[in-house]
Parts: C-alpha cells; sequence; structure tokens
C-alpha cells in the first residue's frame, strides 16, 4: 500500500525544498537575480521593437494575396498582360415612377440634366475616368450605353473608374462623393446616389474602424475593472493589463519583421489584440493569484514567489506553447488570410509568456507586499500568518479529515452519473452543429441602416448582377483570331441565354493580344448560393462549350463569386489537416507536460466538447432568427466561412490556459498524499477563483464584440464569450472532476523498473520535481 508524505502546505508542497530544474523555474530565478535588467530591458526592448518595427514597416495583404486556386491564376494572368483593375463606382439616378418605355424614360429631361451635372461634376474632380452614361454626353465624348438603363424604366446609371491605384482609391473617393451629393442636392425630385468599390470600401472602413476602436477601448476597462475586483487593489490590477499591453505593442514590432514572409492586414491585428490581451492578462492573474495565495498561507514573500514560479510559471508555459501550437495550425490552409493571425497570434502569445516567466516575477519581487497598494475600501490586506494557521488552513482546503466536501464532494461521489448527465447535456448542445452552413461574409454581413448598403440594395433591385459579375479570363496566341472573336460572342451569347447571367458584357483585349478579359454580370448577391450556382453554369456548361473548346484557347474565371468559391473549396480541403495538427501536438504537449496518456486525452476530448457545444451555440443563434432583436441583427442563415476554423484554434488554445492550470494543481495535491477524489476536489477548489476570474475577463471582451455591426463580428464574440463561459464552469467545474475521479490513480501512474526487471506499477511524478517543491534558496523576495 501506498504511503503518503504529510501535508504541510496549501500548496501541498513539502516544508523542504528541492532546486527546480525546469524552465519557468529557471527563469524566474534569473529574473529576480537581475529584475533591474529584467524590468528595463523589457520595456527597452518594447520600445526598441516599435520604433525598429515602424521603421521597417508593415508588409499588407493585397486584393491579389486572398486568391487562390483558378482565382489567383486568372488575377495573374490579368496583372502579367498589363491589365489593370481600378476601383468602379455607379451613380444611380432613380425617378419615383416607372416611364412607359426606355425611351420614354430618356426622354425625361429633368433625368437628362441630372446626368449631364453629375457627369460633369464628378469629371470635375480630376479623380475619375472611363465615364459612361446612358445618354450622348458630347461635352466628354461619350456616347450613348443603353445597358445604363433599368429594366424597371425608373433608374439609370451613370458609370466610371477611380484614377490610379485601386488598393488606394479610398483616399481620392472623398471629392467624387462630395460632388455626388452636391448634384443629389441640386435635383430634389429624384434620387441621386453613389456606390461603388471604393465608395463602400470607406463607407465600410469608417463603420468597422470604429466600431473596432470602441471594442479595443471598452476591452481594456472592462478587464481592469474585473482586475479590481479580484484583487481589490489598483497595482495588483494593473500589473495584468501592462503587461498584456507591452506584450502586444512589441508584438506589433515584431510583426512588421514577420510580415515580410506573413504579410499581415487589419483583421490579424484585432485578433492579435484579441489573443494577446486574453492571454497575457491570465497568465499574470495566475501568476499573482498563486503567489498572493501562497502568502496567505503563511509562507514568506521568497518562498511565495518561489511557489508561483515552479507551479504556475510552468502551467504557463505549457498554456502558452499549446495556444500557439494551435495557433500555427492555420499555416496548413495555405491562405494568407490565415497565415497572416496565425503569424501575429503566435508571437504575441510567445511574448506575453516570455513577460509572465521574465519580467513579471521581478516585478512581484520588487514589491513583495507592495502589490496591493491603493486597496479599494473594504478590502482586507493579504498577510503572511504562522505555520500553525498555514497548516490548519491546508486540512481545511485539501478536504482532509472531517472537513466538509460540499456540492461538489457529494458531486465526486458519484462521478459516473455526473459524467454521463454533464456530457450528455453538453452533447445535446452540440448537435445543431451537424446543420451548420457557412458562407462567404458579404454584404449582408453589414447593418442594413448602412447608407451605402440601403444603395447597394437599390442599385441591385434595379440593375440585376451588376454588382456581382463574373470575370472571364480567356488566353491564346491571339484573342482577335476570327476562330477565338467567335468563340467569345459565343460565350456573350450562351452566357445571356442562360438566364442567370446578364448584360451588359463587356469586353477588353490586352496590348499584346493575347489576353481577353470578358466581364460578365451574373445573378445573386456575389456570395450567395444562386451567385454559386451562376458560376458553376459558367464553368461547367458555358465556358467549355464556347471559348473553351477552341485549341490553344485557356478560360479562367475570377471575380468575388469566384474568389468566394475557390477559398472555400481550400479551406474545406485543408481544414482536416488542420484540426489533426492541432489534435496530435496538443496532445503531445500535454503528454510532456504531465506524463500521463490518460490525461492528455481527456484533455483533448474535453476540449473538443467545449468546442462543439460553441458550435452548436452558433447555429442555433444565428442561423434561425432566435436573437436577431436581442444582436440587433438579421440572420443569414449561415455562418461566416472562415468562423468555424478559427474558433476552433482559439478556443482549442485558450481552453487549455485551464486546462494546464486545473490539472497542475490536482497533481500537486496527489502528489502532496491526497487519495485521487479528495486531490481533484483540492486541485479544482483551488484554482477556482482564479479559473472564474480569468474565464469572466475573457467572457467580458469576447462579448464586447457581439455588439459589432459586422454579423461574422457578432458570431465570433457570441461563439468565443459562450464556449469559454461553458469551459469554466460545466466542464472544469463539473465534467472533468468527473472524468478525472473516473480515471482514479491511473492518471498519474506509470510503469517502474524494480531492480529485478518487473514492471510495477508507480505514482507519476512531476516532468520538474518542482511542480511538487519550490527552489530553495534561489528566489529572493528582496
Amino acid at each position: 500500500m501506498r504511503t503518503r508524505p504529510p501535508i504541510t502546505s496549501t500548496s501541498h508542497h513539502s516544508t523542504r525544498s528541492t532546486h527546480a530544474t525546469h524552465l519557468a523555474a529557471r527563469a524566474a530565478r534569473w529574473s529576480v537575480r537581475h529584475r533591474r535588467l529584467a524590468i528595463g530591458g523589457w520595456f527597452l526592448g518594447v520600445v526598441l521593437l516599435t520604433v525598429l518595427g515602424s521603421l521597417v514597416g508593415t508588409h499588407t495583404l493585397t486584393d491579389s494575396d486572398y486568391g487562390v486556386g483558378e482565382d489567383a491564376r486568372a488575377q495573374r494572368t490579368l496583372a502579367d498582360h498589363g491589365f489593370t483593375t481600378p476601383a468602379s463606382e455607379n451613380v444611380l439616378i432613380q425617378r419615383p415612377d416607372a416611364a412607359s418605355s426606355p425611351q420614354a424614360l430618356l426622354a425625361d429631361q429633368q433625368l437628362r440634366a441630372a446626368i449631364g451635372d453629375v457627369a460633369e461634376r464628378v469629371l470635375a474632380t480630376g479623380e475619375v475616368t472611363n465615364l459612361r452614361a446612358p445618354v450622348t454626353l458630347p461635352q466628354v465624348e461619350t456616347e450613348a450605353d443603353l445597358g445604363l438603363v433599368s429594366p424597371d424604366r425608373r433608374s439609370v446609371l451613370v458609370t466610371f473608374e477611380i484614377v490610379g491605384d485601386a488598393e488606394t482609391a479610398t483616399d481620392r473617393i472623398e471629392p467624387v462623393l462630395a460632388a455626388v451629393d452636391a448634384a443629389a442636392r441640386a435635383h430634389p425630385g429624384l434620387r441621386v446616389e453613389e456606390v461603388g468599390e471604393a465608395s463602400a470600401e470607406k463607407a465600410l472602413g469608417d463603420t468597422v474602424g470604429k466600431d473596432f476602436k470602441r471594442a479595443e477601448l471598452l476591452a481594456i476597462p472592462l478587464t481592469l475593472g474585473i482586475l479590481l475586483a479580484v484583487f481589490g487593489a489598483v497595482v495588483a490590477a494593473l500589473i495584468p493589463v501592462v503587461l498584456a499591453l507591452t506584450a502586444f505593442v512589441a508584438a506589433l514590432g515584431v510583426v512588421a519583421f514577420s510580415s515580410r514572409l506573413l504579410p499581415t492586414d487589419e483583421t490579424a491585428t484585432s485578433v492579435m489584440l484579441l489573443i494577446g490581451l486574453a492571454v497575457g492578462v491570465d497568465y499574470a492573474l495566475f501568476y499573482i493569484r498563486r503567489e498572493r495565495a501562497e502568502r496567505a498561507a503563511g509562507h514568506s514573500p521568497r518562498q511565495a514567489l518561489e511557489i508561483a514560479a515552479d507551479t504556475s510559471g510552468h502551467a504557463v508555459l505549457v498554456s502558452g506553447l499549446t495556444v500557439a501550437v494551435s495557433m500555427a495550425g492555420l499555416l496548413i490552409t495555405g491562405l494568407d488570410v490565415f497565415s497572416g493571425v496565425a503569424g501575429g497570434t503566435v508571437i504575441v502569445v510567445l511574448i506575453a509568456v516570455l513577460g509572465s516567466l521574465t519580467v513579471l516575477p521581478a516585478v512581484l519581487s520588487w514589491l513583495g507586499d507592495r502589490v496591493e497598494l491603493l486597496r479599494l475600501p473594504g478590502r482586507r490586506r493579504v498577510t503572511g500568518r504562522t505555520p500553525a494557521h498555514a497548516a490548519a488552513n491546508t486540512s481545511a482546503n485539501t478536504g482532509t479529515g472531517t472537513a466538509r466536501l460540499g456540492i461538489m464532494g457529494r458531486l465526486l461521489r458519484h462521478p459516473g452519473p455526473v459524467a454521463v448527465v454533464t456530457g450528455g447535456l453538453l452533447v445535446l448542445l452540440a448537435l445543431p452543429a451537424f446543420g451548420l452552413r457557412t458562407s462567404e461574409p458579404g454584404i449582408d454581413d453589414l447593418p442594413d441602416d448602412l447608407p451605402i448598403i440601403q444603395s447597394y440594395d437599390r442599385v441591385e433591385a434595379a440593375f440585376p448582377g451588376e454588382q456581382s459579375a463574373a470575370v472571364v479570363v480567356v488566353s491564346a496566341d491571339d484573342v482577335r483570331s476570327a476562330e477565338v472573336a467567335a468563340a467569345v460572342t459565343g460565350l456573350r451569347r450562351e452566357a445571356v441565354a442562360t438566364g442567370v447571367m446578364y448584360e451588359p458584357i463587356t469586353t477588353e483585349i490586352s496590348g499584346d493580344g493575347r489576353v481577353a478579359k470578358i466581364a460578365i454580370p451574373i445573378a445573386g448577391s456575389g456570395t450567395d448560393d444562386e451567385s454559386q450556382r451562376a458560376l458553376a453554369t459558367l464553368r461547367d456548361t458555358v465556358i467549355p462549350t464556347t471559348v473553351g473548346a477552341v485549341h490553344g484557347t485557356s478560360a479562367d474565371v475570377t471575380g468575388r463569386t469566384a474568389g468566394s468559391v475557390d477559398f472555400n473549396r481550400q479551406l474545406n480541403g485543408r481544414t482536416p489537416l488542420v484540426i489533426g495538427f492541432v489534435l496530435v501536438l496538443a496532445f503531445l504537449l500535454l503528454l510532456a507536460a504531465f506524463r500521463s496518456a490518460l490525461v492528455a486525452a481527456a484533455a483533448v476530448a474535453l476540449n473538443l466538447l467545449s468546442v462543439a457545444s460553441a458550435y452548436g451555440l452558433l447555429v442555433v443563434v444565428f442561423q434561425h432568427h432566435w436573437a436577431d432583436g436581442l444582436l440587433g441583427y438579421t440572420s443569414t442563415g449561415t455562418i461566416t466561412n472562415w468562423l468555424p476554423l478559427m474558433l476552433f484554434v482559439i478556443l482549442f488554445g485558450l481552453s487549455m490556459d485551464y486546462q494546464v492550470f486545473v490539472l497542475s494543481r490536482v497533481r500537486e495535491a496527489y502528489s502532496a498524499g491526497l487519495p485521487m477524489r479528495e486531490a481533484v476536489l483540492a486541485g479544482v477548489r483551488s484554482s477556482a477563483g482564479v479559473v472564474t476570474s480569468a474565464a469572466v475577463i475573457m467572457v467580458a471582451v469576447f462579448s464586447v464584440f457581439a455588439t459589432l455591426s459586422q454579423v461574422s463580428m457578432k458570431q465570433l464574440g457570441v461563439g468565443l464569450g459562450a464556449a469559454i463561459l461553458l469551459d469554466a464552469t460545466v466542464i472544469r467545474v463539473i465534467l472533468m472532476p468527473a472524468v478525472l475521479t473516473l480515471i482514479g490513480e491511473r492518471a498519474w501512474r506509470r510503469p517502474a523498473v524494480t531492480a529485478a526487471g518487473v514492471s510495477v506499477p508507480r505514482p507519476s511524478t512531476s516532468p520538474d520535481a518542482t511542480l511538487v517543491t519550490p527552489a530553495r534558496g534561489t528566489v529572493t523576495g528582496e
């Protein structure tokens, strides 16, 4: 029968210390011995990285970087043959009622005056070119284009392009918008409004930019407020926030260099802030709460910091590596938009871990009990107690002797039924995930009350397909040859005959005569099922029977719909690889940390259940209309296509924070001599406060994103917030303790070979003895 050592402290550390050897403890010892260097070096490093990063500049993703497959091939062909894709704009001029015929509409003198006025005003800005109108405009040498007259006989379009690079067109669109607004005021009897690539990007950028700025400004005060409630002292609450924000700023500097290999964008920066704030605050919270708990248990400042470094420091290291591995899995997609997110988040997580293992111990060593300066009214200061008080506190908190086990203790007397019921409820919540449908975020991802969206809807209603064009890129030795020209004519005829593609179809020929660019308006919004069916008809039926049938001729399709379809195809093909990569490496990291295949497998399985539950909740909330009024949106009936994979890697990584922390406390209790059920109870009880605090912070930050305008951001906020809440409450407090109790002592047992060569079971110890016992005589609180 196994003998167990006596329990002497709440942390289950023996009174005799051994020298810590794991990386987190060594880093803490070095930082405390050189705390001026550690603290000063951290802030100096942040400043230097920020300055160097701003000097180097960050490489951002361009429109062409988002393309994959046939879409990317078509874009490369256009670029190689001198085609530019300027930002195109439309001005809708609409009467209140319909004319009797298109001719009668164009004979309306008020309408003709408005057309001429718009043309003159926008051309006067010097920012537009290639203007087209439905009537002849001698002053700009433009012939009438009847394709710009709507079938409803109420509307006409004036179209033009913004001069210069489309990537920077938003910088030059303001005077054009002002000119159209002036024309609208000059013709009050007509609707005159502009919508196009540059104007929409500017309006959406302004709206989304304000949203994210509000989210960022709300997230930090929310986090600080919760930390104040947790610690009860201003100084202790500020440390995690400062650590997280400086880690994020430093990461931005590093990203300036990494973006040479992994270009980034604004989405990646927002995710970096989200993850950096979450993990940076969590890691500091775990560390400080453990140090404060050990001081309250009667340890000296030096001993309390030793124990925090040996235990929470190790948990932070394992958690950080797991989060980094999860986010790195996005690189497998081969999609630049995910690669930028992966690179940025891996960098910010690793920097947050570095700060937690180095500058944080140095700061705590320097402050000592002054970390509780500026205490809130009514909050008592944490002070060390006598060993007798500490021992008494230990007995009560670990559940030894006759201590009351409470509700959790009673639940753990029946772990089987508890696991079945709790796990069954989570499985039921996850079942709707089998009906999960994804789609590219389109115009319906944005709020309906945005003026640019209302203008878009009116143009789309009057001119179906005008905003959603498929671009066929035909390549041949000579696209002007009679055979290819006839095939192009046939392509245009067959496309219109399908009923899902429309006039006006435009054709441009490259200067070398080897490429033809054919723009064909298609049905639908550009990303919905109707547009995808039209694209499939174009690719699979129309092209093969026309230009595709000409020997030596090839044709690729690009455009918004083609880009969305090709993106989804690659994403869906790579997603299983990403999931497999994350699961395997997370299992191996947990196996290395806890030396138990059963514990590692259980942790991975519980994380999968947490993610699946979040998927099910997303389907219930966002594929139906249950929360439309509550969250201020209209359901699109689908989930944003990039969200499931993004949620998986983020949630799998962040859930490991709680997983590793709780498991570390359980193993400490077991290694100190408690039976498995009591060790589970002690471990969960001792970690409940900090896990709950960390979860509240994350849920609060993620919930801010549920208030943003974009439906995709609402989905991200609700998915992350709900999953973290479930993970930190139902799974960590009820299901995981029940599962660990069912596993019993097998959780930490591994074979050991005796002198006679006979394999006998023995309890597994920490990968380093220091997870169980603190370092001795090396970390000082001076």
